[in-house]
């Protein structure tokens, strides 16, 4: 069964920048699909930032130009770089595979919690 480990989230000011990390045991985390999501209080859990195997990107329209998802193939590691935050950023953010059309494969990991606060 394949662990999710999310990491690097914090409190940080409107503005400020985090990087996020989530690290995949178990699996050929290569050829999968991978996406960074979200879940703010009372809300539903969102897809902001996707890669493919062959390392294509897409962005929901909120984060774009602001987040950029990497992955390193070799550590089984995906990564969000998040900078200029802002007050509707907060929220516990995942990480999952996916099937290639948007169907999560695995359980989901404990998420890192990120603040956005003066």
């Amino acid at each position: 069964q394949v662990q999710l480990v999310e990491s690097g989230g914090g409190l940080v000011q409107p503005g400020g920048s985090l990087r996020l990390s989530c690290v995949a045991s178990g699996s050929i985390f290569s050829i999968y699909a991978m996406g960074w999501y979200r879940q703010a209080p009372g809300k539903q859990r969102e897809l902001v930032a996707r890669i493919t195997g062959r390392g294509s990107t897409n962005y929901a329209d909120s984060v774009k130009g602001r987040f950029t998802i990497s992955r390193d193939n070799a550590k089984n590691t995906v990564y969000l770089q998040m900078k200029s935050l802002k007050p509707e950023d907060p929220a516990i953010y995942y990480c999952n595979a996916d099937d290639g059309d948007y169907a999560t494969l695995w359980d989901w990991g404990q998420g890192t919690q990120v603040t956005v606060s003066s």
